[in-house]
């Protein structure tokens, strides 16, 4: 272990947590515990690893053994994969209200998060996250767009049900951060949906926390070909 990782890893144990994440142009996991932690103003510090060079393996293993970011580091605990570091954070900063307060809404946002969390490859694989840049009309695969069908079903619901239009729970969740990726995804790709759907994506854009992201990644120079 060298002497700045071990740095990092004392700060944390000293102090607040610490996000490993990869770069905000093309993470699209590292994005969700990301806005999570700066929309609900939990203090943290950042270690921006890039993705795809030749060193990037052996700097991530160096927080975790998982190999992928992002990473949260909590003093001596090592939390990996987005949606556990989100429900960590939701057990240990209860009063902040990072799920739903209501029981039925709670499970739902749970349920959406795990389905985007573990499906819709299709529209990753086609789509990927590019903040920078437009690509109008391209990856419209059929099992992408399938997969865009199942993401604005689950909008509609969630926004007629719990969001009373405003987010898909009403206050900004975790749910958003989850689906805020989807949501550069279909900006990039210009993907048009119904009014409804296009002003949540509009509102979610517009979540300091998420325009914060965006205008860091547009602050990146690093170009990843595979990823364009």
């Amino acid at each position: 272990m060298d002497a700045e990782v071990s740095s990092v890893l004392e700060y944390a144990r000293r102090a607040e947590l610490i996000l490993v994440i990869g770069n905000k142009n093309y993470s699209s996991w590292s994005m969700r515990p990301w806005v999570v932690l700066v929309a609900f103003d939990i203090p943290f510090k950042e270690i921006r690893i890039l993705l795809d060079q030749p060193d990037t393996t052996s700097r991530i293993a160096e927080y975790s053994l998982a190999g992928r970011v992002p990473v949260l580091i909590d003093g001596d605990l090592t939390v990996w994969d987005s949606l556990a570091i989100c429900e960590y954070l939701a057990e240990q900063y209860a009063d902040k209200k990072l799920w739903p307060h209501n029981v039925a809404a709670r499970a739902s946002a749970r349920s959406i998060c795990a389905e985007m969390h573990g499906s819709f490859n299709a529209l990753r694989a086609a789509m990927p996250m590019d903040i920078r840049s437009r690509h109008p009309g391209e990856g419209r695969t059929p099992h992408a767009q399938a997969d865009i069908g199942r993401i604005t079903e689950i909008w509609e619901e969630c926004l007629s049900k719990y969001g009373h239009h405003q987010f898909l729970f009403g206050e900004f969740s975790i749910a958003d951060a989850y689906f805020a990726p989807v949501v550069m995804r279909f900006h990039s790709y210009d993907v048009v949906l119904a009014p409804a759907l296009q002003a949540y994506m509009e509102r979610v854009i517009a979540h300091p926390a998420v325009a914060r992201w965006i205008l860091e990644a547009k602050a990146e120079i690093e170009s990843l070909p595979d990823h364009q």
